[in-house]
């Protein structure tokens, strides 16, 4: 498994399948599917995920001033097509 510490930086990524872990230093993004298989490569992805999503919590339960909301990114800006 890549090392990956949740909030502390804005290029950390994990790859489980089709399933993607992107870090941030306000949230985690988490996207994509991931079929877990009856199998062994099944458990270890489902062992893989379960770390992930571990360490995510403790990294929340450990900060003692989490905000009641993070601020949502501004709003979409449309730009004239350079190509076009």
């Amino acid at each position: 498994m890549t090392v990956f510490s949740p909030f502390k930086n804005e290029s950390d990524a994990v790859t489980l399948g089709d399933l993607k872990i992107e870090n941030r230093e306000d949230r985690v993004a988490i996207y994509g599917s991931l079929a877990i298989t009856r199998d062994r490569p099944g458990l270890a992805d489902a062992k893989a995920l379960k770390e992930l999503i571990e360490r995510i919590i403790k990294e929340l339960e450990d900060e003692h001033d989490l905000p009641l909301r993070v601020a949502a990114a501004g709003p979409a800006v449309t730009v004239k097509n350079p190509f076009g």
